[in-house]
Order: C-alpha cells, then structure tokens, then sequence
C-alpha cells in the first residue's frame, strides 16, 4: 500500500494513477495531519511525500515521519514532478524496499540458523557427558539418547536447508 501525501488539488488523480501503474492501493492525504493518522492505522510500503508540506509545517512533518514505520518515503516536489516522473520514483522505491527487505530477511535468518547450530552443539555436548557419569539410570540414559538422536537430526536438517 503507497501513501501519497500532498496538498495539491491533483491529489486524488495522483493517487489513482499510482495505484494503476504500480498495482498497489494508494491512499491520500491532503495534511500532514491526516498522513500522521493514516500512517498510525495502517502500514504502508512507500509514503509519497510532497516537499512543499514538509517545508511548510516542519513541527508536525516531524512527527508524521516518526509515525512512517516501514514505509519506505519518497520526497517529490510536485511543482516540478510530472506523473511519468513520480510513477518511475516510486516504482524505484518500491524496488529498493523489497531489496532491504530481502537482505534484512537473509541476514535474519542466518543469525538465526547460527544461533541453533550453536545451541545444538551444547545440546549435544551435554548429552555426551551425562551419558559419562557413571551409573546412570537405564530409563535415564535412554532420555538423553532420545535427546542426543533428535539434536542430530535437527543439526542434519539446518545442514541439509
């Protein structure tokens, strides 16, 4: 979803053909009042934001940007923009976030991948030596090896993924 955010009176044409051309929902906000409310409510992708706002009212385009979250912003001047223009910057900015996502994702996922190799190894260490200790209990032992098969095994699938 795109957040278009401008006082110009072509606002909701803007909006329309933003949608058209990138194939996502765009609302508009014709305050930086109303974007900070909307930005609040739902998530955005992109927030198309009209510098001529944010030059005029600086206290409160501080805060709307503090309420932007994920959206990834786009700052057009509309008195020079035209519409090929704003719909190329915002299909670039789109593609730019889903790039940062991807890599954020990816390095997600391998601090997480490291994380349980790192626990399985201590998960299996500990088996190794509680099956050390001398006389430990049958039903005892079978546990722990019941442990150390299925530390194995989910060590084999992080391997395997």
């Amino acid at each position: 979803m795109i957040l278009l955010i401008t006082s110009s009176a072509s606002g909701p044409q803007c909006a329309e053909s933003l949608c058209v051309a990138t194939g996502q929902e765009t609302h508009w906000a014709s305050t930086v009042q109303a974007a900070a409310t909307r930005l609040r409510e739902q998530t955005y992708s992109a927030a198309v934001i009209d510098q001529f706002l944010l030059e005029t009212d600086p206290e409160e385009s501080d805060q709307m940007i503090e309420h932007m979250g994920t959206a990834f912003p786009v700052y057009v001047n509309f008195g020079v923009t035209g519409m090929e223009r704003l719909v190329r910057e915002v299909r670039a900015a789109l593609h730019r976030r889903q790039r940062e996502e991807g890599v954020a994702r990816r390095a997600v996922a391998e601090q997480m991948h490291s994380e349980m190799r790192e626990t399985l190894t201590a998960m299996l260490l500990s088996c190794e030596l509680a099956m050390s200790v001398p006389d430990v209990p049958h039903p005892a032992a079978e546990k722990i090896r019941t442990i150390d098969n299925l530390a194995r095994e989910l060590r084999l699938r992080l391997q395997v993924n």
